[in-house]
C-alpha cells in the first residue's frame, strides 16, 4: 500500500467543473435564505457575533493546528484537517440549530456573514497555518500553492453566487420565495451526491486509508463543536446562543474543501480522504448532538442575544 501522501484521487475535469457549479449553486441557495436584516441583526448582538467569528476563523484553525502536532498524522492528512477547519459553515447548521433548540436567527445570520468573510479569510488562514506546519509546509512548497489564485477561485464559487442571490432577493422577491426551498434542497442533495461519487470512484483508496483518518476526524469534529460551545460559555452567552454557536463552528463545508483539494492539490490523498470522511461524519455528529440537546430544556442562564437586542 502506497503512503497516503503519494496517492492522488481521480476526478476528471468535466466532473470537477460540474462540482464547482453545484457548490456555487449551493452558495446561491444560502444567499436566497439571507436578508439584509440578518446582517443588521448581528449588529444588535455584537458579543455573539464577535465570539462566533473569533471561534471560527481564529480559535478553530489554531486548535486544529495543535491537534495535528499532537497526533502527528502524515503531512497530507494534517493539511486536510487544517483546510477543513478553515472552511466556512454549511447551511445544514441552521437546520441542526433548530433541531437543537438553539438561536436559529443567530445561526442563519452567522452562516451568511461567515461565508462572506471566508472569501478572504479562508485562503489567508490556510496559507498561514499550512505554511507554519512543520511537515505540511514542505508539501505545500512542493505543490506551490498560490493563495491569490485560491482567493479568486473561492470568490467565483462563493462570493459571486452569494451576490447574485442577494440581487434576486432584491429584484425578484416573488421568484425567490417560490423557488428558494427546492433550490436549496436540490443543491444540497447534489453536493452529497458528488461527495459520494468522489468516494465511490476512489473506493479502494478510501478503504485503505479511512482507518488512518477516522479517529483524527472524530476528534477534530468533536473539538470543532466544543470550540464553539466553550468560546460562547467563556463569553457568558446564554444556553440558547451557545447551542447555535457550537453547531455553527462544528459544521464545516467539507464540500468546498473537496473542490479546492481537486482543483489545487490534484486530489492529494490524505487531504481528499479527510474531506470526504468529514463530509459524512460531520452531519452524523451534528444530528446526534442536536438530537441530544432537543431532549434537554434550555437553561435560564441569562437572556439570549436575540431577546436582549434592542
Amino acid at each position: 500500500m502506497l503512503p497516503v501522501d503519494d496517492i492522488r484521487l481521480n476526478f476528471n475535469p468535466a466532473s470537477l467543473a460540474l462540482l464547482n457549479g453545484v457548490l456555487a449553486f449551493l452558495m446561491f441557495g444560502i444567499a436566497l435564505d439571507t436578508r439584509i436584516d440578518d446582517f443588521r441583526r448581528l449588529l444588535r448582538m455584537p458579543m455573539a457575533f464577535a465570539v462566533g467569528i473569533a471561534a471560527q476563523f481564529i480559535a478553530l484553525p489554531a486548535i486544529t493546528f495543535g491537534l495535528t502536532l499532537l497526533l502527528q498524522p502524515p503531512p497530507s492528512i494534517a493539511l486536510g484537517m487544517i483546510l477543513v477547519a478553515c472552511c466556512p459553515p454549511g447551511n445544514v447548521s441552521n437546520i441542526l440549530t433548530h433541531r437543537a433548540g438553539g438561536n436559529v436567527a443567530l445561526s442563519v445570520s452567522m452562516t451568511a456573514v461567515s461565508n462572506a468573510i471566508a472569501v478572504v479569510a479562508m485562503p489567508l488562514n490556510f496559507a498561514f497555518w499550512g505554511g507554519l506546519h512543520p511537515t505540511g509546509s514542505k508539501l505545500l512548497t512542493s505543490i506551490a500553492l498560490d493563495p491569490v489564485q485560491m482567493f479568486v477561485h473561492i470568490l467565483l464559487i462563493i462570493g459571486l453566487p452569494f451576490v447574485l442571490g442577494l440581487l434576486c432577493i432584491r429584484y425578484l422577491p416573488i421568484w425567490t420565495e417560490r423557488f428558494k426551498k427546492p433550490l436549496r434542497i436540490i443543491s444540497f442533495l447534489a453536493l452529497i451526491g458528488f461527495i459520494v461519487a468522489a468516494i465511490a470512484g476512489n473506493w479502494r483508496y478510501f478503504l485503505d486509508y479511512v482507518g488512518l483518518v477516522l479517529v483524527a476526524v472524530i476528534l477534530h469534529d468533536a473539538l470543532a463543536f466544543g470550540t464553539g460551545w466553550f468560546c460562547a460559555k467563556a463569553a457568558r452567552l446564554s444556553d440558547y446562543d451557545s447551542r447555535a454557536l457550537s453547531i455553527e463552528v462544528g459544521i464545516r463545508n467539507a464540500g468546498l474543501g473537496l473542490v479546492l483539494i481537486f482543483s489545487f492539490f490534484n486530489g492529494l490523498g490524505g487531504m481528499a480522504v479527510v474531506a470526504g470522511v468529514w463530509g459524512f461524519w460531520d452531519i452524523i455528529a451534528g444530528l446526534i448532538l442536536a438530537g441530544w440537546w432537543a431532549r434537554k430544556p434550555l437553561r435560564s442562564d441569562g437572556p439570549s442575544s436575540e431577546h436582549s437586542a434592542p
